[in-house]
């Protein structure tokens, strides 16, 4: 099978929310999934403080779709929703 390039976005629940270590969490479960493939973090500034992390990331088409994933990073602590925006095929 190939590869799926998947990229969630983490809402923090608020603006207090330590970004480094929520980002350190979430790659430890990512990485999991994905077998220590291509990923990457952006901080992205979203209103009146709050943010939300973006990853983007690898993921072998023979594990599934990213919806298990999606419902380990719901649990971390300081965020409040995660949406996957975007699902890829990548070639070659």
């Amino acid at each position: 099978m190939a590869n799926a390039i998947i990229t969630l976005k983490l809402m923090g629940e608020n603006p207090d929310v330590d970004f480094v270590k929520l980002e350190e969490e979430a790659l430890k479960i990512v990485t999991e999934a994905n077998d220590d493939k291509e990923t990457k973090t952006e901080v992205q500034p979203v209103a009146f403080g709050l943010k939300a992390l973006q990853i983007i990331f690898v993921m072998d088409e023979a594990k599934g779709g990213p919806d298990a994933v999606e419902a380990k990073l719901t649990e971390l602590e300081g965020v409040q929703s995660v949406e996957c925006t975007d699902v890829r095929r990548a070639l070659g």
